[in-house]
């Protein structure tokens, strides 16, 4: 039997409109479900945003306050995809107003902010899902089988990348993105908090860390106008970037292993740069988000010349098979939400998590501001 459950999505940014897709897919790919979500309502502070939203995608009504959604007893889960210096007020209040919370990351602008949320939820009995999509790839599930497993021995380091050019052009405008008070860390947030998720996602908890970070374009022109995604301006006055757009970091694992994270929003030349490569005794994997579906594995006695080969995930693999019949067919970024999705709506309709959660969202909090407390100190950070 199927039932419906009503969402919202809060905050229709590109974000926004990536969540509401993913409830519209989720059971063209997972048929099994036992919730059918039923779009409810839309809320975004911008004139007009909401309203447009609900006349393209369905939602029964639209609103520029997200407390109207809080009130409403149709809605019982909501997508929270405003930016990030709302999502303590915004996710406590849907949490404690009875609806289950799928939340972007970083969740909140400190750790003190994503563990407010995390105990609201908790306290509230309901389910809290959070948007670390590159772990739910089938590559990155099977790496981290295959890590698991032993394939590649004992893990002795690992690389994580995470390199954009979104804020590269000189007149990308001076969004909340760039500010402290409304964005909170800068790349650190946006990006390095994917790498800490990945990196505990595959090799467990980190123990201590040491890190640098820069800034590379230290002014930018205010909008004049309202914005979305990392749009460009070449009018309003110049104003101060003050968070990060660099970061590198060197990172020490429970288990003895040893990382590198480096990210960065300013490469010219890199698009959507993500991957990782993990080194153990016996071997190694690589993954590149460009090539969303192939793994690099190394394995074998030879240890010195031993080959790299190519790897396609397939049916096997995670969730794959909910969206191909067989290897090497290409999956998108937009699958990896429905992926969320499915999980979130799994969390609700067993009353148990699946997937990444806010405690997972308050450990890479915890781990952001030890990195940004180093590179403040220029020492190493212990985290436990």
């Amino acid at each position: 039997m199927v039932n419906t459950l009503g969402v919202a999505v809060v905050g229709f940014g590109w974000m926004g409109r990536v969540h509401t897709q993913a409830y519209a897919r989720v059971h063209h790919h997972f048929p099994q479900l036992s919730l059918r979500p039923e779009l409810v309502a839309v809320a975004d502070e911008v004139p007009g945003r909401a309203k447009e939203a609900a006349g393209l995608h369905g939602f029964a009504c639209a609103t520029r306050d997200w407390r109207e959604v809080a009130a409403d007893p149709r809605v019982r889960a909501v997508s929270i995809t405003a930016p990030n210096f709302l999502h303590r007020e915004i996710g406590v209040a849907m949490a404690e107003a009875g609806k289950h919370i799928w939340i972007e990351k970083p969740v909140g602008l400190t750790a003190e902010d994503a563990r407010a949320v995390a105990d609201a939820v908790a306290k509230a009995g309901v389910q809290g899902t959070v948007g670390f999509n590159y772990r739910n790839a089938p590559a990155v599930e099977a790496a981290r089988e295959l890590i698991s497993a032993g394939e590649i021995g004992t893990v002795t380091h690992v690389r994580i990348r995470l390199f954009s050019d979104y804020a590269a052009h000189p007149q990308g405008a001076l969004t909340w993105r760039y500010e402290r008070a409304r964005g909170g860390s800068g790349v650190l947030g946006d990006l390095a908090s994917h790498g800490v998720d990945l990196a505990r996602h595959l090799l467990g908890e980190i123990t201590s860390l040491t890190a640098d970070t820069a800034v590379f374009v230290p002014q930018r022109a205010r909008p004049t106008g309202a914005t979305a995604g990392h749009s460009l301006t070449d009018g309003g006055d110049l104003g101060p970037v003050e968070n990060e757009d660099y970061v590198n970091c060197l990172l020490r694992f429970a288990s003895g292993a040893r990382g590198v994270l480096e990210a960065c929003r300013v490469s010219v030349g890199e698009q959507n740069n993500y991957g990782f490569e993990v080194h153990g005794t016996r071997g190694a994997v690589f993954w590149d988000f460009r090539r969303m579906g192939e793994l690099g594995v190394s394995r074998g006695t030879s240890y010195q010349d031993q080959p790299v080969s190519t790897v396609y995930v397939g049916p096997g693999h995670g969730e794959y098979g909910a969206f191909q019949p067989g290897a090497a067919t290409s999956m998108g970024y937009d699958d990896l939400k429905v992926i969320e999705a499915h999980r979130f709506l799994r969390s609700i309709a067993e009353g148990t998590p699946v997937g990444a959660t806010l405690d997972d969202a308050v450990a890479s909090a915890v781990t952001l501001d030890a990195i940004g407390h180093s590179a403040e100190r220029g020492a190493w950070v212990d985290l436990v």
